[in-house]
C-alpha cells in the first residue's frame, strides 16, 4: 500500500473550489449557445465523474452520450408528456409552472444519461442500505457538474421523464436505472443565483433550519 503523501491543498484552493461550489447553476435550454463541446473537455468531465466516490469502491455507473439528433427528440418527447403530467401536481401555481424552461434536451449539444447498474454479486457496504449504490451515481453527478461549473460549461439536469421509456430508447440493458439526463453545452452566461431562486419558485433554506444537533 502506498504511504500516506496525499496532496495537502491550501486554503486558496479551498477559496477556488467554494467558489465553483457556490456558483454551479442548473443551465436551462434557453441559455445554451450553438457551439460544440470540444472532445477534450468531455473527456475531462467524465474523467471528473469517474473518480467520484463510491461505496465499496463498486462505481457503479454507466454513461451513455447521446448526440443524435431523433433520440433526442423522442427523449424530449417523454420529458413535454411527463412535464404535462406534472403541471396540475402544483395546485395554485399550475401557470407559473407552465411558463418554466425545465430542459435543454435539444437546444444542448450533446446530452449524457447516466445510469445506475447494479451489481451481479455482494458490494461492500451495500448490505445494510440498498441504495447507496444510486447514491454513489448522484455523487458521480456532482462530480461533473462542478467540473462542467469550472470549465464555464453549462450542465442541466433534467428529471421529468420517464425513466423505463428513457432506458428503452437509449438500449440500455433492462436492469439499468436512469439516475440523471444531463443537458450540456456553453452557455451565455451564468446567473448570480439559481434560477428557480431568482424566479422565487422557492427561496434558499436557512442554514439553521436544515441542522438538528444531538
Amino acid at each position: 500500500m502506498d504511504a500516506v503523501n496525499g496532496k495537502m491543498f491550501t486554503s486558496a484552493e479551498a477559496g477556488v473550489l467554494w467558489e465553483i461550489i457556490l456558483h454551479r447553476r442548473d443551465v436551462r435550454g434557453n441559455r445554451f449557445v450553438d457551439r460544440p463541446v470540444e472532445p477534450e473537455v468531455v473527456e475531462q468531465l467524465l474523467d471528473a465523474a469517474l473518480h467520484a466516490p463510491s461505496v465499496g469502491f463498486s462505481q457503479p455507473w454507466q454513461f451513455v452520450l447521446v448526440t443524435d439528433r431523433d433520440t433526442r427528440r423522442r427523449v424530449k418527447e417523454s420529458f413535454d408528456e411527463a412535464n404535462a403530467a406534472a403541471q396540475p401536481v402544483f395546485a395554485g401555481r399550475e401557470d407559473v409552472y407552465a411558463r418554466l424552461k425545465l430542459e435543454g434536451i435539444l437546444e444542448a449539444p450533446l446530452n449524457i444519461a447516466v445510469f445506475y447498474v447494479p451489481a451481479a454479486a455482494p458490494v461492500l457496504g451495500q448490505t445494510a442500505i440498498e441504495e447507496v449504490g444510486l447514491y454513489s451515481v448522484v455523487c458521480a453527478v456532482q462530480n461533473m457538474w462542478l467540473m462542467a461549473r469550472a470549465l464555464n460549461v453549462g450542465l442541466g439536469w433534467v428529471s421529468i421523464l420517464d425513466p423505463e421509456r428513457v432506458r428503452t430508447l437509449l438500449d440500455a440493458p433492462a436492469g439499468h436505472r436512469l439516475v440523471a439526463y444531463l443537458c450540456i453545452g456553453y452557455t451565455d452566461g451564468f446567473y448570480d443565483r439559481p434560477e428557480l431562486e431568482l424566479l422565487q419558485w422557492e427561496k434558499r433554506r436557512e442554514r439553521e433550519k436544515c441542522i438538528r444537533r444531538i
